[in-house]
């Protein structure tokens, strides 16, 4: 997680990443990197730019009017916005899974895991093949297994977030985007979104924003700690979640993950 990059770097980063909205400077001078096949937890208290950050990670931020960036956001040593990069390819190879499970409610399971294939106009005709896969990762196969053709909107809170999730999956992108993906669900769903987190982190990136310090600690191979002194939210340190939790370097960092303020 050092935040000086590598031409080499396999994996996402951030170099110099700063985000406005308007004339508001809501994050400064952001560089950190997110190795492949790795689980990183964004902590930090709210209001100190995590959400907007995730936003920059794959050109969500530009949906909202007036804002803007500076700085670098690479993908396998590419900048995503650079000219020639199509937002739309850039947002496939980048997914992203919402607070809130979103469903389209007019869909049946198996058409809101194939969602994202017909709306990118992606050539796969396997498309059983795929359904069963994505449910497997996303942990929800054998729950719904025998009523793929039931609408989205039928699902527990948990269930639905699990089919965003393999909706996300479906195209087969190399980094996943998570914004507080558990914080509207139970323990028992938090649990098993947190066992899939750690599933899907065999073969892609998954960066997930989270207000729990004890999934933090569970789920994460690194964590990155955000805070912010009235100005713009800005990064104080990213390392090992084992050095985080126990040794951090900043005595802020410590102050927060033991509950002191936030």
């Amino acid at each position: 997680m050092a935040v000086e990059p590598e031409q080499s770097f396999l994996g996402l980063e951030t170099r110099g990443a700063h985000a406005w909205f308007s004339a508001h400077h809501a994050l400064a001078n952001v560089s950190l990197k997110f190795p492949e096949r790795t689980v990183t937890g964004l902590i930090g208290p709210s209001g100190c730019g995590k959400s907007t950050f995730i936003r920059l990670l794959n050109r969500m931020h530009e949906f909202i009017p007036g804002a803007a960036m500076a700085g670098q956001v690479l993908l396998n040593g590419k900048d995503i916005y650079a000219p020639e990069e199509d937002p739309a390819m850039v947002r496939l190879k980048i997914g992203m899974v919402f607070q809130k499970p979103n469903p389209f409610p007019a869909m049946t399971i198996r058409e809101n895991v194939l969602a994202g294939i017909k709306l990118a106009h992606l050539q796969r005709d396997d498309h059983d093949s795929i359904v069963e896969s994505c449910l497997t990762r996303a942990g929800l196969w054998k729950e719904v297994k025998d009523r793929l053709d039931a609408s989205g909107g039928s699902l527990s809170g948990g269930q639905q977030q699990r089919l965003c999730i393999a909706r996300s999956l479906a195209v087969e992108p190399e980094v996943l985007l998570m914004d507080e993906p558990c914080s509207a669900l139970d323990p028992a769903s938090t649990l098993r979104i947190e066992e899939t987190i750690k599933e899907l982190a065999r073969k892609i990136t998954v960066i997930i924003v989270t207000h729990n310090m004890q999934q933090a600690s569970r789920v994460s191979d690194y964590c990155a700690f955000f805070l912010t002194d009235g100005g713009p939210g800005y990064l104080v340190e990213a390392d090992d979640t084992r050095k985080i939790f126990t040794n951090p370097k900043d005595p802020r960092t410590a102050d927060y993950v033991q509950g002191k303020f936030g």
